[in-house]
Order: structure tokens, then C-alpha cells, then sequence
């Protein structure tokens, strides 16, 4: 069973009396990636802060192992942080930067009586911690460059050596992958997860993007105007969400309003599918949710509900089409190719049906109607980019 390490409880945080976090409660155990998610605004950078000694809460207690460190400074804590702006030493080479850190420690001398004298670590222990960490980051033989001739990806890799080589008991991470482009950010998501199972620690990481969290976490917390709305494993958040904005935020989503008839069967647009889910009151409202690459294209004649074609997009490894039932329009990621405008049937197995109760998200996601202009104005901003870019070529 694993060991609880740091434990948030009833805590608030507000600036010039506007709350920014609402009685946040939650624990993170020892050796746990977790991931703080959500939105820009959510609290999610706050709650790494407080938890960093960066800022202090307004009330409510931060406990690490049991004691309460509220008052503790940043530089006494178990605790090291990597931002997004890795700030490393232009004039340092690799080995100098992660050593950085070592060389302004100092510690009780052995060989003196207890307490009284502090000394510097020795240069020896400095190049065994340093030369294991660029093994742990796979830079061996990159310790004589300077940070301007390495990618962005080693240089992040330079940033978490850095802190790693203090042996702190969490590592922090405020959205460290924000500044990569796509390819090296998917890259690095396995390589930070290697890490943290390598040297066995906890990391904290923050993010906005869906996709790193279900990659890399043991546990993700989504977060909303200060408040945690779940705490569940990728799959738990993925396949049981347990309100719309959970639904929405994490993956695509067709939310849609039913009725929970009995256990195990739910109504929408007046006919009943049979579900997985039950404990809801008969005739309850509900919000269902519907993962677009949960549903079958069928021939009209067998499909539980019949809908017109209103967009397809080719995404390579699958088309992305939108269908219109009775005005509201659904998303469907598929293999098969439907035209604009060719009537379909679906058919959505019950497993593929979730069940939530309703909450002050619902009615708000889930209708793609707006679907092919939000791609519009994708391709817009992608097409200015590259009249930018070959201005400056220019």
C-alpha cells in the first residue's frame, strides 16, 4: 500500500478578496505522478505554489509526512520545482548547471562535533551525483555544452537533472512542455515518466493539456474555478467522468440529455438504450455522455437513431464526422467514409453509454454544431502563421 506523502486539507487561497481556490482537499502519496488539470484560471499553478512554499494559503494546512509546513520556507522543503522557463546558466556549461545547486550547500561536518560546523559537499560526490543524473537523463557526454547548442527538449532534461540532483522527495512541474513543439513534447511525456519511476519519486505536474495527463499520471485531479471536480486514475477520468465539464475537458464528448428510466436503461430523443450504469432514481434527468469513438455507423435501417452528414474532416488515421439529430449534432470518429449529406444509422453498444447526474455544467458542451467553424478558424490562424514566418524569411 502506498505511503501518503503530502496532504492538502480544507484549503483556500484568495487575492484582493477574489477566491482563487475553494476548500481543496486532497493527498498524494509517495512515488505518484500526479497531475493537477484543468483550464487556465482553475487554481491548478496556486495549489503547486502553496504546495512549493511559493506562496501561502489563505487558510487551510499543507502536512508533508504528517507535519505541518505551512510556515516553511521554500529552500527547507523536501521540494524542488522545474517551470516552464527552464532558467539555466548561458555561461554554465551541462555539468556546472546541474551542479549548481550542490555547490551552494552546505552540510554538517562529519568529522567535527554535532551541529557545529557546516561544510561545502566535496568536489568527488559533486561529479559521482552529477554524472549519475546525466545518466538518468541520457546526456552522458554532453557535460562540456553550453545550453545554447542543445534542443529544447535536452535543455528541459538539464532543468529536471538540476533539480533532481538534490534529492528532494517531490519534484514540481508548472507546465514544463509548453514551450516544445508537438513532436518533442510527445517524446518527452515518455521520457519524464521514465524518469520519475527511474529515481523513484514523487512528481506534481501541472497542465492544461488532456492528452500529457492521460499519458504520464497515476493519478489526475481536474480542477475548475478553484474547486476539484475528480480524482481518479486516466481511465477512471476517461470512462467515468463524473460531470460534464470532466466530459468535455478530457477527450471529445457527446453529452446529451436523458432520462434514467430504471437501472441499466436510459432515454434519449424518446427511445431507450440499454446502459451499464444504475443508483439513479426512476425517471431521474440525467446527462449522457458518449465517447465519439464508442458509436457504429450502421445502415439507416438498423441504426438506433437515423442522422444527416453535416461535416467530415480526414485526421489521417480516422475521419472526424458530424451528424445532425434533430438539430443537435454529434461528433463520430470512424474508419468509414459518409458523404455531406447521406443519411446514417447508429448503433452504441451499452458499454459505450455513460450516465451522469446532472450538475450546474450540463447543457453547457457536447453540441458540435460549431465544429467546422472552430476548424475554420484553425486553418486561419495556421495560414497566418506562415505568412509570419516568411516575412521574417524575407
Amino acid at each position: 500500500m502506498s505511503k501518503e506523502l503530502i496532504r492538502l486539507r480544507d484549503l483556500c487561497m484568495a487575492y484582493d478578496n477574489e477566491p482563487v481556490l475553494n476548500n481543496i482537499n486532497l493527498y498524494i502519496n509517495d512515488k505518484e505522478f500526479l497531475t493537477l488539470l484543468g483550464p487556465s484560471g482553475c487554481g491548478k499553478t496556486t495549489t503547486l505554489r502553496i504546495i512549493g512554499g511559493f506562496v501561502t494559503p489563505t487558510s487551510g494546512d499543507v502536512l508533508f509526512d504528517g507535519v505541518r509546513i505551512n510556515d516553511v520556507p521554500p529552500y527547507k522543503r523536501q521540494i524542488n520545482t522545474v517551470f516552464q522557463k527552464y532558467a539555466l546558466f548561458p555561461h554554465l556549461n551541462v555539468f556546472e548547471n546541474i551542479a549548481f545547486g550542490l555547490r551552494m550547500q552546505k552540510r554538517p561536518d562529519p568529522s567535527g562535533p554535532a551541529g557545529k560546523k557546516l561544510v561545502r559537499i566535496p568536489e568527488e560526490e559533486i561529479r559521482e551525483r552529477v554524472m549519475e543524473m546525466l545518466e538518468v537523463i541520457n546526456l552522458k557526454g554532453f557535460e562540456n555544452r553550453k545550453p545554447d547548442s542543445l534542443s529544447g527538449g535536452q535543455q528541459q532534461r538539464v532543468a529536471i537533472a538540476r533539480a533532481l540532483v538534490n534529492r528532494p522527495k517531490v519534484l514540481l512541474l508548472d507546465e514544463p512542455l509548453g514551450a516544445l513543439d508537438l513532436k518533442l513534447r510527445k517524446d518527452m511525456q515518455i521520457e519524464l515518466k521514465r524518469i520519475q519511476q527511474q529515481v523513484g519519486i514523487t512528481f506534481i505536474y501541472v497542465t492544461h493539456d488532456q492528452e500529457e495527463a492521460l499519458t504520464m499520471s497515476d493519478t489526475i485531479v481536474v480542477m475548475d474555478k478553484g474547486s476539484i471536480q475528480q480524482i481518479g486514475t486516466p481511465e477512471d477520468i476517461y470512462n467515468e467522468p463524473k460531470n460534464a465539464f470532466v466530459a468535455d475537458f478530457i477527450g471529445e464528448s457527446n453529452i446529451i440529455d436523458g432520462i434514467m428510466v430504471r437501472d441499466k436503461c436510459v432515454k434519449m430523443y424518446g427511445r431507450e438504450f440499454p446502459c451499464l450504469d444504475g443508483g439513479f432514481g426512476e425517471n431521474e434527468p440525467v446527462d449522457v455522455v458518449i465517447r465519439p469513438e464508442d458509436i457504429d455507423i450502421v445502415p439507416v435501417e438498423q441504426g438506433q437513431l437515423v442522422g444527416t452528414v453535416t461535416n467530415v474532416t480526414f485526421k489521417g488515421m480516422q475521419y472526424d464526422i458530424i451528424v445532425d439529430f434533430r438539430g443537435f449534432k454529434w461528433l463520430i470518429q470512424t474508419t468509414d467514409h459518409s458523404p455531406v449529406g447521406a443519411r446514417i444509422g447508429i448503433k452504441i453498444d451499452p458499454d459505450g453509454i455513460h450516465v451522469m447526474k446532472k450538475s450546474s455544467y450540463s447543457g453547457m458542451f457536447g453540441d458540435y454544431s460549431s465544429f467546422s467553424e472552430e476548424y475554420d478558424e484553425l486553418d486561419d490562424a495556421s495560414l497566418a502563421l506562415d505568412e509570419e514566418e516568411s516575412e521574417d524569411e524575407e
